[in-house]
């Protein structure tokens, strides 16, 4: 463990990318007590005010208002609890999901990893964003459909490598003596198999998040995420739309957040990946 923390401070770009993404967090965490204004709070008179660093600007909209007179950077900071929390739920679920169905597949095989792999092998025949968009049209827009719909849209990438993981662990010499001992196949699979596939668990978990994250922005952008008026960043982008040319900082700051959390998880996943590669892991 050591090691690896050592490995994973080394990749800069790894570090950096916790690091905004920690921020991210406790800002959304600290909104309710940071936001300089209510979210939902219009003030037509106030509309389309840009930011407080250009003329018309005001001091007291430092991000600029939208078309109805809500002021950018409080939505900004209640969006990004909605996206972090859906997002995050979403890639728990489906870590989960696709895990255990993984280690089934690939432990027990035969007919039972055919049929998985069929069913995988469907869904992944079909652009996700088409499956996600087909299920959240069918169960409606909430937080909690939201969060399912994104889970049932990735299960199967985790399944895939889970289920590659398992083939090729079986195969080693201390899980064919925990065998050939009588273990039961529960035991044998969560005290034995888990603990060594964690680490493209963790790496497929980074990745997932800021999939994620890009996708529920897609399905709200679409009207098929959080109703409004709750804010999203999705939904900002939705809105922006019509007034780019004359309002560019509803869309833009929008835009920034999704790009700034996604390229971070990435930075964080591609540190973790090369940590946890005992082939990669070199301290130099």
């Amino acid at each position: 463990m050591k090691d690896l923390f050592y490995s994973f401070k080394k990749r800069r770009l790894a570090i950096v990318g916790l690091l905004i993404f920690i921020i991210i967090v406790f800002l959304a965490v600290a909104a309710p007590w940071i936001v300089p204004h209510d979210p939902l709070y219009q003030e037509l008179m106030d509309n389309l005010l840009p930011p407080a660093w250009q003329e018309d600007g005001k001091p007291e909209y430092l991000l600029g208002t939208d078309h109805f007179g809500r002021d950018v950077l409080s939505r900004l900071l209640y969006g990004a609890r909605i996206s972090l929390v859906a997002a995050g739920f979403a890639s728990l679920f489906a870590t989960v999901l696709g895990t255990t169905v993984g280690l089934i597949s690939g432990y027990f095989g035969g007919r039972t990893d055919s049929v998985i792999m069929r069913v995988v092998d469907v869904f992944l025949s079909f652009p996700l964003i088409l499956i996600a968009i087909s299920l959240a049209s069918i169960l409606g827009p909430s937080l909690r459909n939201l969060i399912l719909v994104m889970a049932l849209t990735g299960w199967m990438v985790y399944t895939r490598v889970i289920r590659s993981e398992v083939i090729s662990l079986k195969k080693r010499e201390f899980i064919l003596a925990a065998i050939s001992i009588g273990t039961p196949t529960p035991r044998l699979l969560l005290s034995q198999i888990l603990p060594n596939i964690i680490s493209p668990v963790l790496v497929l978990f980074t990745f997932s998040f800021a999939q994620f994250i890009i996708l529920e922005s897609a399905l709200s952008f679409l009207g098929l995420g959080v109703p409004p008026p709750t804010p999203t960043w999705g939904r900002m982008l939705y809105d922006g739309r019509d007034y780019l040319t004359v309002a560019w900082w509803i869309i833009t700051f929008a835009g920034l957040c999704i790009m700034l959390t996604t390229l971070s998880l990435n930075f964080v996943g591609d540190g973790l990946r090369d940590a946890l590669d005992p082939r990669l892991r070199r301290i130099t």
